[in-house]
């Protein structure tokens, strides 16, 4: 998992985008905060990538997109950008393998229109913070087993349940909950946040959860680099 903010990697905690700082400044295994650095060093197989410019409404940011289209050549991208509107999307897909539709920002319609448009290259995030789902729109349910039950009928490529207040804090995560909703998901689902060491992502694993996001754990040295190949 990669934040990038006025071009540089930093380190997500608790969803207060505010108070990010860079990555080199508590990383182990990193002595950069160049996203393109760390990718170098890390050499992921898959990385997510959020763009704070854009998710904290500033507009996009040059050196972000320059370092995104040099991610993309290194690494299969999966990336937030904020899309909102479909017409965003044609340009981000040139760009990234897969492209990351938050109820944070978009619409029902947009996941729909899109998902349908680009069948497999389309990820959908339940973005929850303080308990609650965070949309602009009525039309996605708050309760997480109702909106994915909307999400199975969309060829989507997975589900990514992030749980912003737990995003780099290590503090574990909600296993009984997650073990419901990997129940209800037609698609793989993911977690993002929370992730302690690799007994949780054994645990995630028998929980029926397909993968995780993971950033600290890797960077405090218990989830090993080579787990991300």
């Amino acid at each position: 998992m990669l934040d990038i903010y006025n071009g540089i990697a930093v380190h997500a905690r608790g969803g207060d985008r505010k108070k990010y700082q860079a990555v080199h400044l508590s990383s182990q295994v990193c002595e950069t905060s160049s996203p393109c650095g760390i990718i170098e060093t890390l050499n992921p197989r898959e990385v997510y990538i959020a763009d704070l410019n854009i998710l904290q409404g500033e507009g996009e940011d040059k050196e972000n997109i320059g370092e995104l289209e040099s991610l993309s050549s290194r690494s299969d991208v999966m990336l937030d950008a904020g899309v909102g509107r479909q017409e965003d999307a044609d340009k981000w897909l040139r760009i990234a393998n897969t492209l990351v539709l938050g109820t944070e920002t978009a619409s029902m319609d947009v996941i729909r229109n899109l998902a349908a448009r680009y069948p497999g290259r389309i990820s959908v995030s339940i973005d929850r913070k303080n308990g609650k789902l965070l949309s602009k729109s009525s039309d996605i349910p708050e309760n997480p087993d109702q909106a994915i039950e909307i999400f199975n009928e969309l060829p989507l490529k997975d589900i990514i349940y992030l749980d912003l207040d737990r995003v780099g804090t290590s503090s574990g995560m909600d296993i009984e909950m997650l073990s419901r909703i990997a129940k209800i998901s037609y698609h793989p689902l993911l977690l993002g946040g929370g992730v302690r060491d690799m007994a949780d992502i054994a645990e995630l694993e028998k929980a029926g959860i397909s993968g995780a996001l993971v950033a600290t754990a890797v960077h405090k040295q218990v989830i090993p680099v080579e787990q991300l190949r």
